[in-house]
């Protein structure tokens, strides 16, 4: 890190020292997709494929009905957020 000035006065005032580099925390990584996950989450979709609401919501998005899309997956899904990040991946397979 920088070193701080050995003025007794200001913003960076005292003994010139640098500071302790820490390990991020655990709870930083905590949600990040592993190869693991993501091989075994395509795995379960290759098997079991789409769940009814996702496949009436692709064909929704087929024809163009991006609203009425965004609107049916929340209904389902339950969250406006959740609903626009589903629609997205949605859109991308189709």
């Amino acid at each position: 890190m920088a070193l701080r000035y050995p003025m007794a006065v200001g913003l960076n005032k005292g003994h010139k020292v640098t500071k302790n580099v820490s390990k991020p925390r655990h709870s930083r990584r905590r949600g990040r997709l592993t190869k693991h996950t993501k091989f075994v989450r395509d795995m379960i979709r290759e098997v079991c494929g789409f769940a009814p609401y996702e496949r009436r919501a692709m064909e929704l998005l087929k024809v163009s009905k991006d609203k009425r899309a965004l609107k049916f997956i929340k209904k389902r899904v339950g969250t406006h957020i959740r609903a626009k990040r589903k629609k997205k991946k949605k859109k991308n397979m189709v």
